[in-house]
């Protein structure tokens, strides 16, 4: 008897468990459109290298959105490699968590385009 509810204690366990992981790597909990100057984009981490970057999106560079960018976008990172320092519009998916061979942000761009600046009007 004892046995039969350790096998159904560690089998709910394992589901719950795959259930909990399936959720976080096929859910996102919002999308949305991001405009700003591109101050850094970067491949970085020890154990883990993930691409991270930086929107500057007031004059003082005080409101700054943080990103990351999956391995699998090769276009994505391209993309914000060329632009660098450029003013940019920027399409992304926030996730609920983030694992280590994600990245160090929930928002991930999923699309980048280059977009005219507000200020300079290039």
């Amino acid at each position: 008897m004892l046995r039969k509810i350790i096998l159904y204690v560690v089998l709910f366990l394992g589901i719950f468990t795959a259930g909990y992981f399936a959720f976080l790597y096929n859910a996102s909990y919002s999308e949305g459109l991001r405009s700003g100057e591109l101050i850094k984009f970067s491949n970085k981490g020890v154990v883990f290298k993930t691409w991270e970057g930086e929107l500057s999106q007031g004059l003082s560079g005080n409101k700054i959105f943080a990103f990351s960018v999956l391995d699998n976008d090769s276009q994505v990172i391209e993309d914000l490699k060329n632009l660098q320092g450029q003013y940019v519009k920027a399409t992304y998916v926030e996730r609920y968590r983030t694992f280590p061979w994600w990245g160090e942000t929930r928002y991930f761009v999923t699309k980048v385009e280059k977009e005219k600046s507000p200020i300079f009007g290039k």
